[in-house]
């Protein structure tokens, strides 16, 4: 069995490991004070960063959803994996030597098994790039030369090749002290009718690492006509290969996403490599399925995309029609970057690879340079299949584009592109256009059930509405409850400027049961970001109370003014958002307080110095609310 790692071994590696670089291997930090960092939070979806890392004290805390903890368990929860996996995993990074306590000699071999399989597939890789270099690999140096890629760009991106035995990898493994479960484990081999045989033969292999730069998997192209087994193969799932968490390049794109705030989406492996050497260093591909919503969440974090109009999310297409279906996808579900997302068509339908061949690097970087808004792009191919000389073909093209463009859910940016579009079509009465594709996203909605945010259809024929006896109308004039009061009307009344600031403040936040559950009624909506805004927010909001009083509070807070002129309402909501979230954030202080005079730090020191460590977080963050906040005193009367 294996041996236990010392204390002192445990001590020191979190001592020489420094938290902000393990960390920023996942999550993009920006400077937040002295010895403060922040970011979005990896276990949790947000817009607005509230994930902090305190280098000096080697701990993080996310004030959003409340994980926190030092560099080990930030490890175990980001990879899911243990306690001794993660000590061993930043010995590995930082070359320190565990001295590990009894277990005999085969501690070093029997460490924990996601370590095994990391050290598989790196003894893996070794080997297939060892064989890139053999005469049987001619075809696969071939297939890379005909692409424009020499021997330092393979050497680059880790290109190997899987020979053609059976079983050649799977000897070589386990006569370097590998066993069969860990190599079968790890997606390398597999049990054939005769014993263990490779996963992988005769193809062109590229390694698919983790942002930590671990090799994690590996994915293989078909180079012979005899290979029946698909153009494209990839690792299983293992435990470290998920292939909807993971895309190819990214762990060396990672940094130029996160200083440009861009990524470029390609189709392929050999896409990713000429996109890279064309100086396109922000592109990455998915490995074997689509690019769904874990990889965006992934890249977001990585862009630091904390605000609407920051980051780029750029497809690249080989063809029209693939890249016609993908721009209608982001009329789908959620569109939460839908408007920072652009395509890019290579010219006669070819891939990045191919354009690079065909007319050198500056195609490359000129493909990207020309992207168009996905919306634009979608909305354009619909109505380029009409003659807009005629007049019939105007009014057909107007008839095919206006529920598109309907569906689109940011309401400012959706008038925008009915604008465009009548533009475009060269429609003379831009507001008839304007008014029919608001009238149909009002039905589209209805339908739908999209302005419900849950997908179920607002109630507009509501049951009469009663009287809850634990429910009392607020004083508007409390001061105990200003801040919370406040708050309400900035969301109910500009919804855009309290975004998703608001949409993320505990609901202990607000400590009158009116306006807590009317802050529920909003959520329930889908949030300040479910693209409604004016009256038709109101009408919503009324509706999904089911309370006189509550129903009353709502049309009272609807019309009660805002104290500051119309140029200083962004600026006054965000205080107000800051107000309210440093007195949340002053009652945790107060609990951990307490807590603290509750514990003795020699029964547990290192208990006692967490949750100090999060003492000492809360009060930093809650000094960063107090600059923003505002002054109640200063707008009275």
């Amino acid at each position: 069995m294996a041996g236990r790692i010392p204390d002192r071994d445990i001590t020191a590696i979190r001592e020489q490991t420094r938290i902000e670089e393990i960390i920023g291997d996942y999550v993009a930090l920006k400077q937040a004070g002295p010895d403060r960092l922040k970011g979005l939070c990896p276990f949790h979806d947000e817009k607005t960063p509230s994930f902090h890392v305190r280098p000096l004290h080697g701990h993080f805390h996310c004030f959003g959803c409340g994980e926190g903890g030092d560099v080990y368990s930030f490890l175990q929860k980001q990879e899911h994996i243990g306690f001794v996996e993660a000590v061993e995993q930043l010995a590995d990074r930082i070359g320190y030597q565990i001295h590990y306590e009894g277990g005999g000699p085969s501690v070093q071999r029997d460490r924990g098994t996601r370590a095994r399989l990391a050290a598989a597939n790196a003894a893996a890789h070794k080997f297939y790039v060892q064989q890139l270099q053999t005469p049987d690999a001619k075809t696969a140096r071939e297939y890379l030369t005909e692409r424009n890629f020499d021997a330092a760009a393979a050497a680059a991106f880790g290109c190997g090749y899987a020979p053609g035995g059976w079983d050649v990898m799977t000897k070589h493994l386990l006569s370097e002290g590998f066993e069969f479960a860990e190599l079968e484990a790890a997606g390398l081999s597999k049990q054939g009718r005769k014993g263990p045989i490779d996963r992988f033969h005769r193809r062109l292999l590229w390694p698919i690492r983790n942002l930590g730069g671990e090799i994690i998997g590996f994915g293989a192209r078909k180079l012979f006509d005899d290979d029946n087994l698909g153009k494209y193969m990839n690792t299983p799932e293992t435990m470290l290969y998920k292939k909807s968490q993971v895309l190819f390049g990214l762990d060396i794109a990672k940094k130029n996403i996160a200083r440009g705030h861009q990524v470029v989406i390609v189709e392929g492996y050999t896409d990713v490599m000429a996109m890279h050497l064309a100086g396109v260093t922000t592109a990455v591909a998915s490995c074997g399925t689509a690019f769904g919503e874990d990889h965006l969440a992934l890249v977001r974090r990585l862009m630091m995309d904390d605000s609407y109009f920051r980051g780029e999310v750029i497809y690249t297409f080989d063809g029209d029609d693939a890249g016609k279906a993908a721009a209608l996808k982001a009329f789908e579900g959620e569109q939460s970057i839908a408007g920072q997302t652009y395509v890019a068509i290579a010219p006669d339908g070819m891939d990045p690879c191919e354009l690079r061949q065909e007319r050198g690097d500056p195609a490359v970087r000129d493909l990207i340079a020309r992207r168009v808004p996905m919306f634009e792009f979608a909305i354009k191919t619909i109505i380029a299949e009409y003659d807009l000389d005629t007049a019939e073909g105007r009014v057909h093209a107007l008839r095919e584009a206006v529920p598109v463009v309907s569906r689109i859910k940011d309401v400012a940016l959706r008038d925008e592109y009915a604008r465009q579009l009548a533009g475009w079509i060269g429609w003379e009465e831009v507001g008839q256009v304007l008014a029919r594709v608001r009238e149909e996203g009002a039905r589209y909605a209805r339908a739908t059930g999209r302005s419900r945010g849950r997908g179920r259809p607002m109630r507009r024929d509501r049951p009469e509405a009663t009287k809850d006896p634990d429910i009392g109308h607020p004083r508007s004039d409390d001061p105990r409850l200003w801040v919370q009061r406040e708050a309400l009307k900035g969301a109910l009344q500009y919804p855009a400027i309290a975004g998703t600031v608001f949409d993320s403040l505990p609901e202990e936040c607000f400590t009158d049961h009116a306006y807590a559950r009317l802050r529920q009624a909003m959520a329930d909506l889908g949030g300040t970001s479910s693209g409604m805004g004016g009256a038709q927010w109101v009408d919503a909001v009324n509706h999904e109370v089911d309370d006189l009083v509550l129903s009353s509070l709502v049309t009272e807070l609807a019309v009660e003014p805002i104290p500051v002129t119309e140029d200083n309402i962004p600026r006054y909501i965000n205080s107000v958002l800051a107000r309210l979230q440093e007195v949340w954030v002053g009652s945790q202080i107060a609990d951990i307080k307490s807590r603290l005079r509750r514990m003795a730090p020699s029964d547990d020191p290192d208990g006692y110095n967490a949750v100090f460590g999060d003492l000492v977080a809360l009060e930093a963050y809650r000094r960063s609310l107090l600059e923003q906040a505002v002054d109640p005193s200063a707008t009275a009367g």
